[in-house]
């Protein structure tokens, strides 16, 4: 029996209501001997982290007001904006600047003026209208049925709706005053409603330190970093997602990169907007200091939850090669224009040597890096490439090598959570939506296949991959036989666990929406809620993987060469995170690492990785900076494991 996530949003405390709803929910399996399962320093026993898709904590978080006794970082309490969206008395302090960069990539260029209005937005690749042959939305709901099985089916509705109506790469005109935006976030909603598709702004890893425009000169004791966040249009607007190696167009203009401002929008959680999220926040408990651990985009940030760490251009073999030459990122501008980089894309470059600081883009970090009274690390491995952004992983899922992509990183030796958890006897699930059907499609040639290959940090990894064994009994669907909701239904969730929705369901926006992220989150709280004796020893951390290039406020914490990068949302829903708490502890994704290490006494995965950091300390100046940087927390203050399971 099922309920559905919008009546459970009255019920989220736990389990009394969905105990007497479910009694005959199916039992624990008998406990395996061998198993290091339950040998852990807490009540939780298993953890699922969920991960959507680009969404920075102020797109979602913006005017967010935490219950009494609880304050949070946001647009709204740091005066930038009103309840009600409109522009705050402070909201000239995220006023946003144009600049102009030199012959040679800048971290912080100069020459900056504020904008007086902001670059139109634009619609980008959001869908014009519902077409079942180009299903982003749906046009009718047996096409949405057939395609989506991870939704609860009052949601299904949710893939007809919310199609543009305009043209893709024009201006959007949906927004108010799209033409005369202040110079500032802005509010999406009511004109564009919640539940409508939306532009996506850039967001890969050069674009991503500059947008960030951090400089020592700049820095003060309440943002040591020196990172303004005040470059986000212009950055949108002179190079957007990247060149790809072609040459400027010609008559290019601020709408040529088809985003405009894009970044600054934001949603009115105090006006009704991403409801289920606030009523998660505001039952459990969230950070509002969680970050990206890598500058860029999904690529990077998956294999950094699974790695704590950044992987590097290899021969296959596990020794360090050098990539093809249009692979290799060049932040510099070509000749002639302003900031529209020589070498960067997803069909081109996205590799840097950064131990090399006479590399394109590598210098300006590096030097940045060594002003700071921290002097983080770079951890850049000597001659070393790294990958910054998205490429295919080495491994097809059937466990073949791809040799038939050009962009894709070779097969990597790069260390995982998932072997360390083998090597100590405790069970996990990599569940990525749509894997059965990707396994039989690695090409996508179906147009339903949305997996996202990419996301899977474990399909990089030789270890895993090549392990039929291994990878049969690690890697699953969300739906159909083993898979994730199987799993929940019968009790045999593993100790840890990974689930990754589907293109249509990961709130991605443009492709997906932020509710059908929620509608699947829900789907899995539900199935979760049906067991009643499984879900009083889980924790379900419910995060993003990058901001998606939207608009932050929050501190940024240089950890070495590729980030910190900006916040994202985290929830952690467990019977010990009740109570709507806001959790100020910096954290990344390499916490999620920690917290599962520390839980079941695990060293950190390798001696490099960014789980070896400490936890913060204390700073007198802000409670979001970290005195002894470079630092990140584990998720341990998020629980309060003196509650009771029945919330006395």
């Amino acid at each position: 029996m099922f309920i559905h996530w919008r009546t459970i949003q009255r019920c989220l405390a736990y389990p009394a209501m969905l105990l007497t709803l479910n009694a005959a929910a199916a039992p624990l399996p008998a406990h395996d001997e061998n198993s290091h399962d339950r040998k852990t320093a807490t009540p939780i026993h298993h953890v699922i982290v969920i991960i959507g898709e680009n969404r920075s904590f102020d797109n979602l978080f913006a005017t967010y007001m935490p219950k009494k006794g609880q304050t949070v970082l946001n647009l709204y309490s740091e005066g930038i904006v009103n309840a009600d969206g409109t522009p705050g008395p402070n909201f000239s302090t995220a006023a946003q600047m144009q600049a102009v960069d030199p012959a040679t990539f800048q971290l912080s260029p100069g020459g900056k003026t504020a904008y007086t209005t902001l670059p139109a937005p634009n619609t980008g690749g959001a869908p014009e209208y519902a077409s079942d042959t180009n299903p982003a939305p749906f046009a009718t709901l047996g096409a949405a049925t057939a395609a989506e099985p991870a939704l609860l089916p009052n949601d299904l509705g949710m893939l007809l709706t919310g199609a543009t109506g305009l043209p893709k790469g024009t201006l959007d005109t949906r927004v108010a005053n799209y033409a005369t935006l202040a110079n500032g976030p802005f509010q999406l909603t009511p004109s564009v409603g919640y539940d409508a598709y939306a532009n996506s702004p850039v967001h890969r890893f050069y674009q991503m330190w500059q947008q960030s425009d951090c400089s020592v000169a700049q820095a003060t004791p309440q943002n040591p970093s020196g990172c303004l966040n005040d470059l986000y249009p212009w950055v949108e607007v002179t190079v957007g997602a990247g060149t790809n190696g072609k040459t400027q167009p010609a008559g290019f203009t601020d709408e040529s990169t088809h985003e405009g401002a894009t970044s600054m929008g934001f949603y009115n959680m105090s006006q009704g907007d991403a409801a289920f999220t606030r009523e998660l926040a505001d039952t459990y408990t969230i950070s509002d200091n969680y970050h990206q651990a890598i500058m860029g985009g999904t690529g990077a940030n998956h294999v950094a939850i699974g790695t704590a760490d950044a992987i590097w251009y290899s021969d296959g073999n596990g020794n360090v090669a050098t990539p093809p030459s249009n692979e290799i990122e060049n932040p510099n501008p070509q000749a002639g224009t302003n900031n529209w980089y020589t070498q960067d894309g997803y069909s081109g470059g996205s590799y840097s040597n950064c131990s090399d600081p006479t590399q394109p883009g590598v210098q300006p970090i590096l030097s940045y890096l060594n002003s700071l009274p921290s002097k983080p690390a770079s951890r850049c491995a000597p001659g070393a490439y790294y990958l910054l952004n998205n490429y295919n992983p080495g491994y097809f899922g059937n466990g073949t090598a791809d040799t038939v992509d050009s962009y894709t990183i070779p097969p990597s030796t790069l260390r995982t959570i998932g072997d360390e958890l083998l090597e100590n006897n405790i069970s996990w699930k990599y569940y990525g939506e749509g894997w059965n059907l990707y396994v039989n499609d690695p090409e996508f040639t179906n147009t339903l296949n949305r997996y996202c290959n990419i996301c899977n940090p474990f399909a990089y990894a030789t270890s895993i991959m090549t392990n039929a064994q291994v990878r049969t009994a690690h890697l699953a669907d969300v739906t159909g036989e083993n898979g994730l909701f199987e799993d929940l239904e019968d009790g045999t969730l593993p100790a840890v666990s990974f689930a990754k929705p589907d293109g249509f369901l990961d709130g991605h926006p443009a492709s997906s929406k932020w509710d059908l992220f929620e509608g699947f989150v829900g789907d899995v709280l539900t199935r979760l809620k049906a067991n009643p004796k499984l879900a009083a020893d889980t924790a379900v951390i419910v995060t993003t993987d990058e901001a998606g290039g939207y608009y932050d406020s929050g501190y940024i914490q240089p950890l070495d060469f590729f980030g910190d990068g900006p916040r994202i949302p985290l929830i952690v829903v467990s019977p010990y995170s009740r109570g709507g708490r806001v959790v100020h502890t910096y954290t990344d994704h390499a916490s999620i690492a920690k917290f599962i290490e520390r839980n079941w006494n695990l060293a950190p995965i390798t001696n490099r990785s960014r789980d070896n950091f400490p936890n913060p300390a204390p700073s007198a100046a802000s409670a979001y900076v970290p005195s002894n940087s470079p630092a990140i927390g584990d998720l341990m203050d998020m629980f309060d494991f003196g509650q009771a399971e029945d919330g006395n």
